[in-house]
């Protein structure tokens, strides 16, 4: 030992430091050093050096590790002579190439390799993933550290850090917490050989993503998966998106940006984006409803949209799971052109593909095209719909509001006299049959809109109560369609008694459309404004009473007409044009908004706000008319006389 170097070690106990002094004089002079003249000091339990730093090794650890048949000189090439001098050279990489050479080559051209030789000290090492040098064993058997079963734990000691990866800008922060998550994490805790680091990364040559050489470069991603999942692999590849991608496309999608890159969930999983409900938005989306991506590649925009709006659209939106969505019809991975005879959506493959949750669809009329292009005849048929009743809606409700803002200003001008109470035997003006019809359609229509708006707004917060079991037991639909029985039913029986019933046919005639009504109405809003001192007689059933049953009346039949076609979707593809149940939506939606906001606007002002019946006409409940509305009719008779 050189003069002036300290001490080198630190003796145990007496006994240690006898056995060593033994064993030291018969090795001292051997050509070879032996592993038994090292364990003579690092073999005891608590051996260090002067500042603290554990020297020991467990003999029996290293001599059942995979190194354990070798001296210790193999590794530790300048130990000549033992007792050795305090300060070795540390060991590195070299010693491994005498045996692993090709995977010490490997390593030396990867990214912990590269940033080893730049001085990164926190750069993996081989005994950072393969465990203690001292007792490493084969990859195969469970207690090393390289095993697949801890290959996650491995990798965590350095990439759970969040301080390295910003130290090292490392852009996926705590990869380790979201492939736990996984579906191929859960395999592993389950004993099962699922997709671990290596598997995807690389052992010893690992690279960054963004080197054409790395595993998990853009384009060696597919290569990658289909190390396991070979099947689809070969599917992908004869792809739309794989042929793309083999084309040079950056744009074509791969295996990662469908499935997510180390959080990968089964499709059965709600926060897979691969999951039922995620697909058009989070997955097929992200591209087709680019527009940036629609341009360049020529891929038709609105697609996206129009499915979201169409009846499988909605569906899913709500919650439910069962009805088709991208993939249903276009593939999962063997995505294909329309124009190729072997895509699902092949003109000639579309009753095939839509037999398959509609039997018999095709079979009348050829399916057109699905999602609708500006030229297609349901694309055009729902536009026409659309462009009409939006007029319509803004029409009829602007004129509503005007036509009740007028009578409430006028009866705001002259204020509000009370009525004189009117005799007991004043006739009904609603028999209790007529009543009661009318008490079936009051419950069955707001349950209706309630119902009808969360299937087209599902994200709204009041739709959420009713959309929590969708998924499970498709209560909202049942209860819609339960709802629509009911006023059905109120409808049926009207049109019955009005068959049978002379007195309802009698009164009913009152309420068919005249010239006069025309006059009354342009008198009223005459007198409203202040051009006409009376206000002009309209009869037994006034305009605005005519208007509202015959808007009921037809409202009902449109709704009912739309409503059956959804309803019995298969029927409606075996026997119509494909386009019908796209316009029978928009049909159906549109009427819901008019007769939700008329009801809303104009019913609800004559029989709850007018100042007239305030705060209730209970003509619905008793069958007899407000005490002013019956006196005003008297008094505009009277004027008439």
């Amino acid at each position: 030992m050189p003069q002036g170097s300290g001490p080198l070690i630190r003796w145990p106990t007496a006994s240690a430091l006898l056995a060593t002094v033994v064993l030291i004089g018969s090795v001292a002079g051997a050509d070879e050093i032996g592993t038994e003249a090292c364990l003579a000091c690092h073999g005891n339990e608590g051996f260090a050096s002067p500042s603290g730093h554990p020297l020991y090794t467990n003999p029996e650890a290293f001599s059942g590790s995979v190194h354990g048949s070798l001296p210790c000189t193999t590794c530790h090439g300048d130990i000549t002579e033992v007792p050795h001098a305090e300060k070795l050279k540390p060991v590195g990489t070299e010693p491994c190439t005498l045996c692993h050479s090709d995977a010490v080559t490997a390593y030396q051209g990867s990214i912990h390799g590269q940033a080893r030789a730049k001085g990164v000290g926190e750069a993996a090492s081989c005994g950072d993933c393969h465990g203690n040098v001292h007792a490493i064993t084969p990859h195969t058997e469970p207690t090393s550290a390289a095993h697949w079963s801890h290959m996650a734990a491995s990798c965590a000691r350095c990439h759970a850090k969040i301080e390295l990866a910003e130290k090292f800008h490392i852009p996926v922060v705590r990869p380790v917490d979201a492939y736990l998550q996984s579906t191929h994490a859960r395999a592993v805790a389950a004993g099962k050989h699922g997709a671990v680091c290596s598997d995807c990364h690389g052992a010893h040559d690992i690279l960054p993503t963004s080197d054409p050489r790395s595993k998990t470069a853009r384009g060696s991603v597919p290569a990658t998966c289909g190390a396991c999942h070979a099947k689809i692999l070969a599917a992908y590849r004869e792809s739309v998106h794989g042929v793309a991608l083999a084309q040079g496309h950056r744009d074509a999608p791969v295996c990662t940006e469908c499935h997510g890159e180390h959080r990968i969930l089964g499709a059965g999983d709600p926060n897979s984006p691969v999951f039922a409900s995620n697909i058009s938005t989070e997955t097929c989306g992200r591209c087709h409803a680019n527009a940036r991506l629609s341009e360049k590649y020529g891929i038709g925009q609105g697609k996206v949209a129009a499915f979201d709006d169409s009846f499988h659209g909605l569906a899913l939106r709500s919650g439910q799971l069962t009805v088709a969505n991208c993939a249903s019809c276009h593939g999962v991975h063997d995505i294909l052109p329309e124009g190729d005879p072997r895509s699902h959506v092949n003109p000639a493959n579309l009753a095939a593909t839509c037999g398959k949750c509609h039997p018999g669809a095709g079979t009348r009329f050829r399916i057109g095209t699905v999602h609708g292009t500006p030229t297609s005849t349901g694309a055009w048929a729902v536009g026409w719909v659309r462009f009409t009743y939006m007029w319509l809606i803004g029409i009829t409700i602007c004129g509503m509001v005007l036509h009740n803002s007028l009578d409430l200003s006028r009866k705001a001008r002259h204020g509000l006299h009370p009525a004189p109470a009117l005799p007991l035997n004043q006739p009904e003006r609603m028999t209790r049959a007529l009543r009661r019809q009318h008490g079936l359609v009051m419950l069955s229509f707001p349950v209706l809109v309630y119902t009808g708006f969360a299937l087209k707004y599902p994200e709204g917060w009041w739709a959420a109560p009713l959309l929590q079991w969708e998924a499970r037991l498709g209560l909202r639909g049942a209860i819609h369609r339960a709802a629509a029985i009911v006023m059905v039913v109120g409808v049926v029986w009207h049109l019955l008694e009005l068959a049978t019933s002379p007195r309802l046919r009698a009164c009913m005639r009152h309420m068919l459309p005249s010239a006069r009504d025309a006059r009354v109405a342009f008198g009223t809003v005459a007198y409203y404004v202040g051009l006409a001192t009376h206000a002009p007689h309209g009869g037994t059933l006034n305009y605005a009473e005519k208007a509202e049953y015959w808007a009921f009346m037809w409202g009902t039949a449109v709704m009912t007409l739309t409503g059956f076609l959804l309803w019995f979707e298969n029927t409606t593809l075996s026997y119509l044009p494909s386009w019908v149940p796209d316009v029978a939506t928009a049909l159906h939606f549109y009427e819901a908004i008019l007769a939700t906001l008329a009801i809303l606007v104009w019913h609800f002002y004559w029989v709850i706000f007018d100042p007239d019946v305030y705060p209730m006409d209970w003509t619905w409940w008793d069958g007899h008319p407000p005490a002013t509305r019956e006196m005003e009719r008297q008094s505009t008779e009277k004027q008439k006389d």
